[in-house]
């Protein structure tokens, strides 16, 4: 695991070639130190190892039989491939993507929104100047520019929707007084047009914007709940965006967070040799605020600290819960409130070992939980297989049966056909007897055959018959 981060620096950090060589040499000693211990061979590290690692690197192909440079490359490409494409799953499985993605369009709507409800404002000014004093907030300002349309058609009738939108009565009656006392220029009916759908497209956007903060909640909740709970989802969610991942912000110290996001400041201070910045992005919770001038850097100094454990907490815990964050928060508060009285605070110790104890309770619940829904599932997959083997069964069922009636139906239609033949075959049979006893025409007398000779005779006429019948079918 050292290995695996020391090398990680040595590829993603851009540090000078001097420092790269020093933490190479400290890798491999390492590798050396693993090795004498696991197997019991000494190894050697140093500059002329190296080079003859670069070497062997270098003419590998030609070291080994049969691979040709060609084939060396693809080798390097593919592993190239793989390596990127566990990098890839391993993001894919982070949620922790979803919070910067959605935090950065909070913060590029907000923007949006400003800029857009300034030109409703700029636009519908014109026509209607007196109604920008009353109502300062830009989504309801979009709502009534909406509603109000041209400002002469508003009447005592639409009072209750102005209610409706302003949720104050007395401010509906000063926007009905203004309109009709306006001194607003005249505004033709297709500009009005424009402006109601351009607010109502800056409605919906700040409709949107809602659903997006609920969402980046109910994610940190899942994601972070500790950080989330400490200092807020939306400061949370910045502090993971600007550090690019909850693992990268669980891996930084405490003075990195503090600053974190007052890099600017940083870089000037350090440049100029002034006072360094006290809190980055942090400043944005409400402790720092309540706290008063002379205890703010000491207040965001805690803060920080905390912010890391609780980060870490969240990264690296198997069930994330929100107990540890709601503590560290008792714990700012109680900080808070010895600057302000001198009243101390309880110990780290004690406060943490009453989160672990809440903490192991509530992992159990959710485990059991988890097992419950197992449990549900497998029942519920179970019952789904037996239905479809019913089902299958009750199909061949149906199947054998209409087949057992269409071979009912098949054999006496059979059996019908045989009797008819064979009645057939006896009527012809008798003709031809009774032909052979009548005398001819001419008056000249047949000769006389025997009973057996004329059996004999018939059952061959009868079995020739029988023969061409067959020929005909088989030719059919």
């Amino acid at each position: 695991g050292i290995l695996h981060e020391d090398l990680r620096l040595l590829l993603e950090t851009s540090m000078p070639a001097k420092k790269k060589k020093a933490l190479l040499g400290v890798a491999d000693a390492k590798i050396g130190a693993a090795i004498l211990e696991e197997l019991g061979y000494q190894c050697q590290t140093g500059g002329v190892v190296a080079e003859l690692l670069r070497g062997i690197r270098l003419h590998f192909h030609a070291l080994v039989k049969g691979l040709t440079a060609q084939s060396a490359s693809k080798a390097q490409l593919g592993l190239g491939h793989s390596y990127s494409r566990a990098k890839v799953k391993f993001n894919v499985n982070r949620v922790d993507n979803m919070i910067i993605q959605s935090i950065s369009l909070l913060d590029q709507l907000d923007k949006d929104i400003n800029t857009f409800s300034m030109r409703v404002r700029e636009w519908y000014g014109y026509h209607f100047p007196e109604l920008i004093k009353i109502v300062s907030e830009n989504y309801t300002y979009c709502r009534l520019a909406k509603f109000i349309g041209n400002r002469k058609e508003l009447s005592e009738e639409s009072l209750e929707g102005l209610e409706e939108i302003v949720m104050d009565s007395a401010k509906a009656q000063a926007i009905l007084e203004a309109s009709r006392s306006s001194m607003g220029m005249d505004i033709s009916p297709l500009d009005l047009i424009n402006i109601e759908s351009f607010s109502s497209r800056v409605i919906s956007l700040s409709e949107y914007r809602k659903g997006l903060q609920e969402y980046l909640r109910s994610k940190m909740s899942q994601v972070a709940p500790s950080l989330s709970a400490l200092i807020g989802e939306v400061v949370g969610a910045r502090l993971i965006s600007h550090a690019g991942s909850l693992t990268n912000l669980a891996k930084y110290p405490a003075s990195t967070v503090q600053i974190l996001g007052a890099e600017k400041a940083l870089f000037r201070a350090l440049k100029t040799r002034g006072n360094t910045p006290k809190y980055g992005l942090i400043f944005h919770s409400t402790f720092i605020g309540r706290a008063a001038a002379k205890n703010k850097g000491r207040i965001s100094r805690y803060l920080a600290n905390k912010c890391t454990i609780a980060s870490r907490i969240d990264c690296f815990s198997e069930v994330p819960t929100s107990v540890f964050g709601d503590k560290l928060r008792e714990q700012v508060e109680e900080r808070l409130a010895f600057y302000e009285t001198g009243e101390p605070p309880r110990k780290n110790l004690e406060v943490m070992k009453e989160a672990v104890v809440e903490a192991s309770e509530v992992v159990a619940e959710v485990k059991r939980k988890q097992e419950k829904k197992e449990k549900k599932k497998k029942k519920r997959e179970k019952e789904k297989k037996r239905e479809q083997q019913r089902l299958e069964a009750l199909a061949a069922a149906a199947e054998n049966s209409v087949l057992e009636t269409e071979v009912n139906n098949i054999e006496p239609k059979k059996k019908k056909k045989k009797q008819q033949q064979q009645q057939e075959l006896e009527a012809e049979s008798e003709q031809e007897v009774e032909a052979a006893s009548e005398p001819e025409e001419n008056g000249l007398e047949e000769e006389v055959v025997p009973k057996k000779k004329r059996k004999l005779m018939v059952e061959a006429d009868q079995e020739e018959k029988k023969k061409k019948k067959k020929r005909k079918k088989t030719e059919d």
